[in-house]
């Protein structure tokens, strides 16, 4: 009997491997995945690679307790870090992240060729929505689009119904991150439709209020977690149970750099929905999503960890003029792609 969505899942397979990742004969592909990954998109992903001329290794791991820095005493970093130096590809798939772990770093660093694609956490449902049903090209016009817009704007204000009110200036030295899934170049790529930045943090003050998700540690928020910002710093969370363990989670580290915000992002890939997979929720349409702890560059924020939190249906301005209306595209440079993208 044939699996459910078995064809749809071939198909973004496909795209994954030819119209993301480029890869070509020959080109060793790695596809690292955990004991909670999804079997079936690893082996998809791996035949079509095959497919293509590609020499695909799987490499299974036990999941770890943390994700980044704080999954390292789980991972055989030497061997690990070595795999990943002889690869040309590398996908992602693990549910405890080895983004930001010290296997990625040494293999970001030392092997200067690795093309790398974070999709942690995929399962098949997830992989045809947000790969296999969406007009990638499409999407990354509208996202640089976007970036433009983002990256002439001085002064930022973004807000949700929630009770997120934040201002913050944005930094005219640090780049935007316009992650369109396409990953034939190397370096780090994302899944498409996510928009990323450091603005100038210490000008971020506010309220923050998380009301999607939260990952680590809780997933899918029943109740909404609510933060005081100053300086581009959390200085006091207050909430129900949830936002108690998130507070001690962050304290659980010991270490003031947990506390400090490290980015925001966009999220705009029409097929993603709040599932509790951070990956997916990030990219939501419309939402708004901030980091803690550890960030790469710019400036460095060498955190234990990170966290990501999720801002549903955000109001956005860019200086006096409005990007988005609760979610939803309101600029006028915009608008021709309303119809063909929105949801």
């Amino acid at each position: 009997m044939t699996k459910i969505y078995e064809y749809e899942l071939g198909n973004a397979a496909r795209k994954l491997v030819s119209d993301f990742l480029d890869l070509r004969k020959n080109e060793t592909f790695v596809i690292t995945a955990d004991t909670k990954s999804n079997e079936r998109v690893v082996n998809a992903t791996a035949r079509k690679a095959f497919e293509v001329g590609a020499k695909p290794m799987v490499l299974w791991l036990p999941s770890p307790l943390g994700v980044g820095k704080d999954a390292d005493p789980m991972l055989p970093i030497d061997a690990l870090t070595a795999l990943l130096n002889e690869a040309d590809a590398w996908v992602e798939f693990n549910n405890e992240w080895l983004l930001y772990s010290t296997p990625f770093e040494r293999a970001m660093e030392e092997n200067e060729e690795l093309r790398y694609l974070c999709l942690v956490g995929l399962d098949e449902n997830m992989m045809i929505r947000t790969i296999g049903r969406v007009d990638r090209e499409k999407l990354e016009k509208f996202m640089k689009k976007v970036a433009e817009l983002t990256k002439n704007a001085d002064h930022m204000k973004i807000t949700t119904s929630a009770g997120t009110e934040l201002e913050f200036d944005n930094h005219p030295e640090h780049p935007i991150d316009c992650s369109a899934g396409d990953a034939s170049s190397p370096g780090m790529n994302f899944l498409s439709g996510q928009i990323g930045w450091a603005p100038d943090l210490q000008s971020v003050e506010g309220r923050l209020v998380f009301d999607g998700s939260v990952e680590p540690p809780v997933g899918l928020l029943n109740e909404p977690i609510e933060m005081k910002i100053e300086e581009g710093r959390v200085v006091n969370i207050e909430g129900s149970r949830e936002a108690e363990e998130f507070r001690r989670w962050l304290e659980s580290f010991d270490d003031e750099k947990m506390f400090r915000l490290a980015h925001v992002c966009y999220g705009f890939n029409p097929g993603a929905k709040l599932s509790g997979n951070i990956l997916e929720d990030e990219r939501v349409w419309g939402c708004t999503e901030w980091g803690l702890g550890y960030r790469a560059s710019p400036d460095e924020i060498d955190a234990p960890s990170h966290t990501d939190g999720i801002c549903l249906n955000s109001t956005v301005w860019l200086d006096d003029e409005k990007l988005l209306e609760k979610g939803s595209i309101v600029h006028p440079e915009l608008e021709e792609y309303k119809e063909k993208l929105e949801k």
